[in-house]
């Protein structure tokens, strides 16, 4: 079965999403994965398509126009105070263009409040047709796979699923081994990229690298290929934010090395035929 690849939004971060849409189309992606939910973070551009309906006209022509599908949105994060009703907008649009996946990371170390906000998140979505993915990041509250896969279980809800990020799995010091034991039907798609092989010490060097500079497949020291090895075959979201690269390549540019260098390794990596079930 041939890979299946989506531009990522923070690859591209900045780039409005119909802008995305035709980078991916051009450079051979299948899919995008945009962000309709504003952050607020410092310099992020507002693409709330919900709340900008000329955007979203734009957005559901170049999907039409390229053929590209809408793989996930983000991010649905669940922290202190939240009300996980203000991500609905976001979700029904993301119904409407044929979306799948709705991204959701959690920066709240209140487990209870945790676990019933991303239950509700999921109960949210569930009408909708979309799937809950939880990502555990190594700076949130819930940083590990075996702290995503508490929730999970505690929750329950038959539409939440596990993402993987192939540099938060680094970075958490997971074994590609504890995949075994996550049920297939959790796994939905998976972030690829690749880093430095040392894991920084400093939270603002984990944020950095994080956030901006980010490395192609292969040019870091990740074993990838021993955690998508684990994972049944989903598409591979390419999220790879890298301000250096954009800069010397443009948004185009960067994206399609991103595709070309993904591409490369999984096939110096094949996949194994036999994938141990849980």
């Amino acid at each position: 079965m041939a890979h299946q690849f989506s531009l990522a939004y923070l690859t591209v971060q900045g780039c409005p999403p119909p802008e995305q849409i035709e980078i991916a189309a051009r450079t051979g992606y299948d899919f995008v994965s945009l962000r309709p939910i504003y952050m607020g973070l410092p310099g992020e551009p507002n693409y709330a398509l919900a709340e900008n309906k000329e955007l979203l006209r734009q957005t559901r022509k170049a999907l039409a126009d390229t053929g590209i599908k809408l793989l996930d949105i983000e991010l649905a994060r669940i922290h202190d105070g939240v009300d996980v009703k203000k991500y609905l907008p976001a979700m029904e649009v993301a119904a409407e263009l044929g979306g799948r996946h709705v991204l959701s990371s959690i920066w709240t170390s209140d487990r209870a409040l945790y676990t019933e906000k991303f239950a509700e998140l999921c109960d949210l979505a569930k009408p909708l047709g979309l799937t809950v993915e939880l990502e555990f990041v190594p700076i949130a509250s819930v940083r590990t796979l075996a702290g995503a896969l508490d929730v999970l279980r505690s929750v329950n809800r038959e539409n939440a699923g596990l993402m993987i990020d192939a540099h938060h799995f680094h970075r958490a010091q997971d074994k590609p081994e504890e995949l075994d034991a996550v049920p297939r039907t959790w796994f939905h798609f998976v972030h690829l990229c690749d880093a430095p092989a040392q894991i920084p010490t400093d939270r603002e060097e984990m944020t950095r690298i994080l956030r901006e500079a980010r490395l192609y497949c292969g040019e870091g020291g990740i074993d990838i290929a021993a955690i998508v090895s684990r994972i049944p075959a989903v598409p591979f979201s390419i999220e790879l934010p890298n301000l250096a690269r954009v800069k010397e390549l443009g948004y185009e540019g960067h994206a399609r090395r991103c595709l070309e260098t993904a591409k490369a390794y999984l096939a110096a990596h094949p996949r194994p035929q036999a994938i141990c079930c849980a």
